[in-house]
């Protein structure tokens, strides 16, 4: 969003930014919820397999008597017989109804049934609520998730997912997880319970747009024998966003702010920045502690 946002500065305000970014998360969740439904798809794909199989003009003992292991799974019919999870999915408008969707399935279902995480499923002798778990978690990582069917599909319905897409498929996983043999599906919220995320990702872009020409100042200046605009444009944002998180938010200790923006830095920019980004927050840390602009509460939150 802050890329976007120094952009289009003549043509986007703080507020309108502010809002398309709790829009991007939101959507973000329907992302989640998608993925969680591709499991009832899959079933429904395998549940038709089998009619056909059992309508053929002669059908074999095996056609008539298929293994039901996959569709009998207790955690598919708990996401299934969900109204929560079922009402929400229908009031956010997160389906896979049309024709068009419901074929990526057919065809998923085929290559899922010449995995090796599906046969052995099926032929494994133990069926108890542990394995059943265990293999659901599986055929997500390996053939749902990493399907290029589905991929592509998100791809087309909304460009802005495929930044979000490793992180809504660890959601699910998570979700999988916790799910217990007794009582209701539990799928997770878009914000934590009793947490400030929602908080901080807009305190995040305030704060970074507020220090922009000062945050500009003192990279410049630690980057030593580089121009601003030589430097690569990601490069200089996530500088700014790690200035703006070490001097506002009290409560998370420098190492981590640090350590997160090295990650991010791998996926957002080019091979070397992360070597670049790190000589200058740790240059960063030092002049701010020196300025006593860094400010941390807590036991064991000044490293």
């Amino acid at each position: 969003m802050l890329y976007t946002f120094y952009n289009q500065k003549e043509s986007m305000d703080l507020k309108t930014a502010n809002t398309q970014l709790l829009e991007s998360v939101d959507l973000m969740y329907d992302l989640y919820l998608y993925l969680l439904l591709a499991f009832q798809e899959v079933k429904n794909a395998s549940l038709s397999k089998m009619e056909d199989r059992a309508n053929k003009l002669r059908p074999s003992f095996e056609d008539l008597n298929p293994n039901r292991k996959f569709i009998d799974n207790s955690i598919l019919e708990s996401i299934a017989n969900s109204n929560p999870f079922q009402d929400l999915c229908q009031r956010r408008n997160v389906n896979w109804k049309s024709d068009e969707r419901q074929e990526i399935f057919r065809k998923l279902f085929i290559e899922i049934e010449k995995s090796e995480v599906y046969f052995e499923h099926m032929e494994a002798i133990e069926n108890d609520f542990s394995n059943a778990k265990n293999f659901l978690v599986q055929l997500f990582r390996n053939e749902i998730a990493n399907s290029p069917l589905v991929y592509n599909f998100f791809e087309e319905e909304e460009i802005r997912w495929m930044d979000d897409i490793d992180l809504a498929c660890s959601m699910v996983i998570k979700t999988i997880k916790n799910t217990k043999d007794e009582g209701p599906f539990e799928f997770l919220p878009l914000y934590k319970d009793n947490d400030d995320e929602k908080e901080f990702i807009t305190t995040l872009l305030k704060q970074t747009v507020a220090i922009d020409q000062e945050s500009e100042k003192m990279i410049a200046e630690l980057a030593d024998n580089w121009e601003l605009d030589r430097i690569a444009k990601m490069d200089v944002l996530l500088l700014k966003m790690a200035f703006a998180e070490l001097q506002s938010f009290e409560s998370i200790p420098t190492k981590v702010t640090i350590n997160e923006y090295l990650e991010i830095s791998k996926y957002y920019s080019t091979p070397k920045s992360n070597v670049f980004i790190n000589g200058i927050l740790d240059k960063s840390l030092k002049k701010m502690t020196k300025d006593k602009k860094i400010v941390k509460t807590g036991r064991g939150l000044k490293q």
